[in-house]
């Protein structure tokens, strides 16, 4: 099939189409003029990581094309938890986490799609505000009699739970029930026809797509977007620091930029495409650089996607930061990641490793013992080879120590 509309044209060309419930009547659709479309991100933490991404770049897309992108936030569903391909139940969370967790994510989403701009009100809306009206003998009347046991145990996010003996509690089994929801009402309230995710949300979309069928009698459609590995094989957004949050105060961001800059050189074409506005002309030609000009495709690669998720101005702060010391070797303090401590921790007898593990470079007093021991940790960019060389106040620049873990990882400790 040979699309018709810009926006699936663009979107196959990128690599984020996965599945589709019918795509050549989307494209005639889209082709057609206006629609409106949504991804829904539950909030589990106060900041959305790179898993993330793919689905607000989906929806980036969809406004580049003079769409509706509409951001739904689960303050609702998030009372349940997506049991999807989880291994056990989430953790409960209270309103005041749910709260705080979704002004956290709300400022990712207004970053990256830039909410109130475009001619075509991008938005984000809540489904706490119909999901809460809800009775639960309404629920079961109107909505759980479109539900089949037999369909929704044949999901495999639900039969891997069940294949590894964890259980699937009931308050669980109607996450599917609420997301499907979801979609009808953004259909009532906003004409809303597509429903957007990542790959493990295939059964909740679908089940969305046929409970407006059954109830509204219109047509509606599903699309999703690959599951993202690198090619190694690791999952997209993991770290030895763990998840690559997309707020500053969680992942900072010169860590988030070298994050990017340290994609593998076979990956590199690919996140050009999905994660930067570089057209798919200028990505191919960034792909095909051979040897060490790959790297010079990497550095575009940050800074393009930490210009989307945090501006140009703090992309080309974390850009030079890393050009000063990796190509340069300079002592700078501008654009790498801070803490504070007392000034009375220099006042007394603080071993080098024990400053490491107070920086959180490590986790432990034996993996800042090892760093050290191994010749992999760094002072003011001197080796460090004593693990218990006592820091003090000499140590101080400008009243900050600068410490390295690596060639990669650094820390800049400010001491009032």
């Amino acid at each position: 099939m040979t699309p018709k509309s810009s926006f699936i044209q663009e979107a196959q060309a990128r690599g984020f189409i996965f599945q589709t419930t019918d795509l050549e009547n989307l494209d005639e659709l889209m082709a057609k003029g206006y629609i409106s479309g949504y991804v829904g991100f539950d909030p589990t933490a106060d900041s959305l990581h790179v898993g993330s991404l793919v689905q607000l770049m989906l929806l980036r897309l969809l406004q580049k094309h003079g769409h509706q992108p509409i951001a739904l936030l689960g303050g609702g569903t998030a009372q349940i938890g997506d049991p999807s391909f989880r291994e056990e139940a989430r953790s409960l969370m209270s309103q005041e986490i749910i709260d705080r967790n979704l002004a956290g994510i709300s400022k990712n989403i207004h970053q990256i799609l830039q909410l109130g701009l475009d001619e075509n009100k991008t938005f984000t809306v809540d489904n706490a505000d119909w999901l809460k009206k809800l009775s639960y003998i309404e629920l079961l009347r109107d909505v759980g009699i479109h539900f089949s046991i037999n369909r929704m145990l044949s999901f495999d996010s639900v039969k891997t739970r069940l294949e590894r003996e964890q259980g699937l509690s009931f308050l669980e089994f109607n996450y599917s029930i609420l997301q499907s929801y979801d979609f009808r009402e953004l259909n009532r309230r906003y004409g809303t026809v597509l429903q957007m995710g990542g790959a493990d949300q295939w059964g909740n979309i679908v089940s969305g797509v046929e409970l407006v069928r059954r109830m509204e009698g219109k047509q509606v459609f599903g699309m999703t977007a690959p599951l993202l590995t690198t090619s190694s094989g690791a999952k997209m957004g993991k770290t030895a620091k763990g998840a690559v949050w997309l707020n500053a105060d969680k992942y900072s961001i010169f860590d988030f930029w070298q994050f990017w800059r340290n994609t593998e050189d076979q990956d590199v074409g690919r996140f050009l495409k999905l994660f930067t506005d570089l057209s798919i002309e200028e990505c191919k030609r960034l792909a095909a650089l051979q040897g060490a000009e790959i790297n010079e495709a990497k550095k575009i690669l940050a800074t393009e996607v930490t210009t989307i998720c945090h501006g140009r101005s703090a992309a080309e702060v974390a850009k030079k930061a890393a050009q000063d010391i990796f190509e340069k070797g300079k002592l700078v303090h501008e654009g790498l990641p801070k803490i504070t401590l007392p000034i009375q921790e220099l006042q007394s007898d603080l071993p080098a490793f024990r400053l490491f593990v107070l920086s959180k470079l490590v986790n432990s007093n034996a993996e800042a013992r090892r760093l050290i021991r191994g010749g992999g940790a760094r002072i003011n960019d001197e080796k460090l080879a004593d693990e218990s060389q006592i820091i003090n106040i000499d140590y101080l620049k400008d009243g900050i120590i600068k410490l390295s873990s690596g060639r990669k990882n650094h820390m800049l400790i400010r001491f009032q």
